[in-house]
């Protein structure tokens, strides 16, 4: 089959700029940040600095109440995510009733079932990473209770300081994957925009790179966060 009667060139190009900013933007944002300044970054002292705290407390149910709430977070995106993967999945198999009725919305810019399905399956496979993310964090954030529960009732404080920081290095990928599973829904709705043709597709996946630079970066709460590294961090 010749894909260039079923993709045009917009079509290529706006999947390849999809492409470099979804697995690119995570390293990019690494670079950008430099170590200061976004919240991801700033959030991994801070989540060290609750660490150590943790384990210097005689009575640890604050910090188990704060991270079930955040383990509760992750399991309903986790289900909600599931359940926009069963919604996409059903019309990606919808077979031809669903192609015909998709292509009947004067709006959609789908010119044959071949690229249909290959829009719908773009969705489905972002939804798809999100949950895996999602997934991953929720079985670290396990891992993170049992820590809590297990931190030892010493007063060596050199034991109790690499103990938290043990422990932060156990929470900070697990917050990072839930963060990465969040970010999945950034990208399914630019990989949803491509249902209105390549030109909205590459707006919406550009438009949704700079809110999420934005956000960490330029936002108020970034800027609180970094204000409270800082606090944190002086002698």
């Amino acid at each position: 089959m010749d894909l260039t009667r079923v993709f045009s060139a917009a079509d290529f190009a706006a999947l390849a700029i999809f492409v470099v900013c979804w697995f690119a933007y995570e390293p990019l944002l690494k670079a950008i940040a430099r170590g200061r300044g976004a919240i991801n970054t700033d959030m991994t002292v801070l989540r060290l600095a609750w660490m150590r705290n943790m384990a210097v407390r005689e009575n640890r149910f604050m910090d188990g109440q704060l991270l079930g709430h955040t383990l509760n977070s992750a399991s309903f995106f986790a289900s909600s995510n599931l359940i926009l993967i069963a919604a996409a999945a059903g019309v990606l198999f919808g077979g031809e009733a669903t192609f015909r009725s998709a292509s009947s919305l004067i709006v959609l810019k789908t010119s044959s079932r071949l690229l249909f399905e290959t829009q719908i399956a773009l969705v489905v496979l972002a939804l798809a990473r999100g949950l895996l993310d999602f997934i991953w964090s929720i079985r670290q954030m396990n891992y993170c209770i049992a820590v809590i529960g297990a931190a030892p009732d010493t007063e060596d404080k050199a034991r109790q300081q690499a103990y938290g920081e043990a422990a932060a290095q156990l929470m900070n990928p697990a917050l990072s994957a839930f963060n990465a599973g969040v970010r999945g829904y950034y990208f399914a709705l630019a990989a949803a925009a491509w249902l209105f043709g390549p030109i909205a597709f590459a707006v919406a996946t550009l438009s949704a790179v700079a809110l999420l630079l934005y956000r960490q970066r330029r936002s108020p709460a970034a800027k609180a966060v970094n204000t409270l590294r800082r606090l944190i961090e002086e002698p």
